[in-house]
Formats: C-alpha cells, structure tokens, sequence
C-alpha cells in the first residue's frame, strides 16, 4: 500500500467516524453543535459531507479532489474551534485539514 492510500484510508475513517457521529445525533455532537449556535440541520448537513468525503476519498480517481474539498472544509471546524478557545480542537482539526491538504497534493508530484 502506497503512502498516498495509507493517508487516504486513515483521512476516510476520521470522516467516516465522524459524519456517524453527526448523522447518529450523539449528545457530544447536538451539545457541540448547540453550544457554537448552530442549527441541528447543520450539524446533520456536516454529517453528510464528512460521510460523502470519507467515500470520495477511497475512489483513485476523485481522491485528491475530494482531499482538497475536505481541506477547505476543515478551515470552518478551524475557525469554530478558535473562535470558542478550543485550543485542543483546533488543533486537532488544523491537523485534520493539513493532512487532507497534503493528500491532496500527492497527485500534482505525479
């Protein structure tokens, strides 16, 4: 397995995992959601990007696309976190967002 589909995979679990999470509507998530005065609808809407994206990101050919639309994606989970002092959270998601963004740049090396 080649780097770029060992990153790929693990980016589409963490999407996975947590579009389930949203779409389940786990207390963490509507309280999270709540708590940043976000309508329910979003946090479902959230829910189904991250599960649209962990599948885009397993499919060769729209890998690196999808990579770089969940990077971008990510800057809002960023900017949320900052805004509220998350400090944790952001940089969980800064790491999320990084990882995707160089996924997504596997494919212009090639």
């Amino acid at each position: 397995m080649t780097k770029t589909k060992l990153l790929a995979g693990m980016l589409a679990l963490v999407f996975l995992l947590s579009g389930l999470s949203k779409l389940a509507g786990l207390d963490f998530a509507t309280q999270d959601f709540a708590r940043w005065g976000y309508p329910p609808w979003f946090m479902y809407l959230t829910g189904v990007i991250e599960i649209a994206g962990a599948i885009g990101l397993l499919i060769p050919r729209i890998s690196a696309l999808t990579a770089a639309v969940l990077a971008l994606f990510m800057s809002g989970a960023v900017g949320t976190h900052l805004i509220h002092a998350e400090w944790l959270m952001s940089y969980v998601a800064g790491s999320i967002m990084l990882a995707a963004g160089l996924r997504a740049l596997e494919d212009l090396k090639n």
